[in-house]
């Protein structure tokens, strides 16, 4: 059958169901989510380099705040991005860390044919290990997940506020927020298959290869109808990244049915403000590199209506390398009859289950 092909993983031929839709169409899609994990491609840097909302958001904060200061830009990327706008912006020097090997030596490349090589330093390696001197005034790091933090930015921006930034330093983006809202998956995917885009198929490839294994990757839902939330979004996570930065925190909230439906899960998105003062970009609303992310809760979806409640708690705490969080979900959904249903969800960065809910056997079929 089309909708169902096979990739070859550690030790696997896996098979997965796919949309045979085209490609090409503005329709909502399904992926893997990739920012987390050291995959990056042309497209990848691409979708970011163009990516207009976020651009000038960045911009605006380093116009202001890269004047006559150092500025260190963490994870780079093969083209210097925020090293090179914020020397451009006027910082007296950059000093640009890249962890991928591949973009570093892209992006080594690219410093040789800037007309200010010398104010750029650029260096290979985390950020947490690393050490240079003066220390930055000023710290950009465009390593904000679709889930906020899903990409070590609390645990990596802590890091350099002590030990790589002046006392009193800024850090660029200002504050992230993950929104959840009530949902359920196939109305994402209105009319069309509950499955992968089949352009997404080499990520899911690269992922499982990084890790060596089979684990129930993040479902990234790229053009979600917003029409169909059943509840408002709230806050599930929230980085303050100039003010009291939790690498580890635990929220609970309750989401308000506003219409009637059924829900499996929550969707989730980013809020990001790289100033206090400005407008946030809204990763739901606006056409960015950010997408949603939906996490399901239940294995069976749930009628819900208007006034009912999800109560949910969302915790993210740091992985085995200290730098990426895990998430941990629980979810009681309050019905008008007085019925309860509980649902949850461990979301690993890497490793854990293999299909611990029902859509990843949809998604990832035996036989």
């Amino acid at each position: 059958m089309r909708d169902i092909q096979h990739i070859k993983t550690p030790g696997h031929t896996l098979s997965v169901r796919v949309d045979p839709g085209s490609e090409w169409e503005v329709r909502p899609a399904l992926w893997p989510s990739v920012g987390e994990y050291p995959i990056y491609d042309p497209f990848l840097y691409t979708t970011m380099t163009t990516d207009d909302e976020r651009n000038r958001r960045f911009r605006a904060a380093l116009a202001r705040l890269a004047p006559d200061r150092r500025i260190l830009d963490i994870g780079t990327g093969q083209d210097l991005l925020w090293a090179r706008e914020g020397v451009q912006a006027g910082a007296r020097h950059a000093v640009a860390i890249e962890v991928i090997e591949d973009a570093f030596h892209k992006a080594a490349a690219n410093l040789s044919t800037l007309a200010f090589p010398d104010r750029i330093t650029l260096l290979l390696g985390e950020s947490t290990s690393l050490r240079f001197a003066p220390r930055a005034d000023v710290c950009v790091a465009e390593i904000i997940g679709s889930l906020a933090g899903a990409e070590g930015a609390a645990a990596v921006l802590a890091d350099a506020r002590i030990r790589l930034m002046e006392p009193g330093g800024i850090a660029v983006p200002h504050r992230a927020v993950t929104l959840a809202a009530a949902v359920r998956l196939s109305d994402l995917l209105p009319d069309q298959p509950v499955a992968f885009a089949e352009a997404a198929l080499p990520y899911l490839r690269s992922i499982f290869d990084w890790h060596g294994g089979l684990f129930d990757v993040r479902l990234r839902v790229e053009n979600p109808p917003v029409d169909a939330l059943l509840s408002e979004g709230a806050p599930a996570e929230v980085l303050d990244f100039n003010g009291d930065l939790q690498t580890q925190q635990s929220t609970t909230t309750r989401l308000v049915i506003t219409r009637p439906g059924l829900v499996d899960g929550v969707l989730t998105w980013l809020n990001l403000w790289c100033l206090p003062d400005e407008e946030p970009l809204d990763a739901l609303r606006m056409q960015t590199n950010w997408a949603t992310i939906y996490l399901p809760l239940f294995d069976r979806p749930w009628p819900v209506e208007p006034g009912n409640v999800l109560e949910l708690t969302f915790a993210a705490n740091l992985s085995d390398d200290r730098v990426h969080p895990d998430y941990q979900l629980r979810a009681v959904l309050h019905t008008a009859d007085g019925q309860q249903h509980r649902g949850s969800l461990v979301s690993p960065h890497h490793g854990g289950a293999f299909r611990s809910h029902a859509i990843y056997w949809h998604l990832f079929p035996t036989g």
